[in-house]
């Protein structure tokens, strides 16, 4: 029983921890007048992605690969359909430019890159697909390179640090970090051994737990962020945060997963991979159907829907 009810307050500390995480940063970044997008792209998606990172770590050193594999690629479909549609809805995301042909399409290189190394069987005749430390290293590499523009980008932006973010003193806010940081060591120990303790009780798949229960739960954090910032109108930080989320995950959390220990990768999992792809390309596509650069509220319930079926369609089969 102790088991289990680590398991639920351990995204109740995940999530705190990814909080307070966020607010440090976020105020550490105001003070170096940091640009919305750029807070979005960067402070926000590592802190909203530092869950993924704590699960992933721990479920790769503890050769809980299948649960690594499929809390990534469940949070990456749960950020583009469920959290982007859930906040289209509350309010019509503008997005700009810079946003629609740089950002999500570094994004959906990821989701198509991720495809590719993911299935030695199908592209190298291989006997068996893996992601491997060399795959690791390629994603590392692409996610310093995106580093590198984010950064550079921000000595382009006008716009600066929202209001919003609460200006603290330099020792506070890292003392802010610190406390996160280590909420998410304890939160992400728990979730990951209580996933693995139910998927053994119930007979379930890893993958399963991780592409269902522990990517909505570690996804909450980016729920709360992007809606919260859809709200107040703020369509750069609710995109921004998604996207880079997304980024975040493939090519600095699976990268570094990958190189602590190879993730092998069943064909099943390519249902998942291509949703990733599609759910990407849907993202960029609708920005030109209707209001031009614009996410609709009718393309948001379109996207909650295509979510629902795909989880409904996983469970059952």
């Amino acid at each position: 029983m102790l088991t289990y009810f680590l398991f639920a307050l351990g995204f109740v500390v995940l999530i705190k921890g990814a909080d307070i995480l966020v607010d440090g940063a976020a105020a550490i970044a105001k003070k170096f007048h940091i640009s919305n997008l750029v807070i979005g792209l960067t402070i926000v998606a590592f802190g909203t992605s530092a869950p993924e990172l704590a699960v992933n770590l721990f479920s790769s050193f503890q050769g809980n690969s299948d649960l690594a594999l499929g809390n990534i690629l469940g949070s990456n479909i749960v950020n583009m359909l469920l959290i982007l549609g859930i906040a289209a809805i509350v309010y019509p995301l503008k997005v700009k430019t810079n946003t629609v042909w740089k950002e999500i399409p570094f994004s959906l290189l990821g989701a198509v890159l991720l495809l590719f190394i993911a299935n030695d069987v199908f592209f190298d005749g291989a006997l068996s697909s893996a992601i491997t430390r060399t795959d690791g290293l390629a994603l590392i590499g692409f996610f310093i390179i995106f580093l590198y523009y984010t950064f550079g980008s921000a000595k382009n932006t006008e716009s600066l640090a929202s209001d919003t973010i609460e200006s603290r003193s330099t020792p506070v806010a890292i003392g802010m970090v610190v406390v996160g940081l280590i909420g998410l060591i304890f939160g992400g120990q728990w979730i990951v051994s209580g996933a693995v303790k139910i998927a053994e009780l119930f007979g379930m798949s890893q993958s399963l737990i991780g592409l269902t229960v522990v990517a909505i739960g570690t996804s909450l954090p980016e729920l709360a962020t992007t809606v919260t910032a859809s709200l107040k109108k703020q369509s750069d930080m609710a995109i921004g945060g998604v996207v880079g989320s997304n980024i975040f995950n493939i090519f600095w959390i699976l990268g570094l997963s990958s190189i602590i220990r190879p993730l092998p990768v069943h064909a099943a999992s390519n249902l998942d991979l291509s949703l990733g792809v599609v759910a990407s390309l849907l993202l960029f596509v609708f920005l030109f159907i209707g209001k031009r650069h614009v996410l609709e509220r009718w393309q948001g319930w379109l996207f909650v829907i295509l979510y629902v079926c795909y989880i409904g369609f996983s469970v059952i089969t």
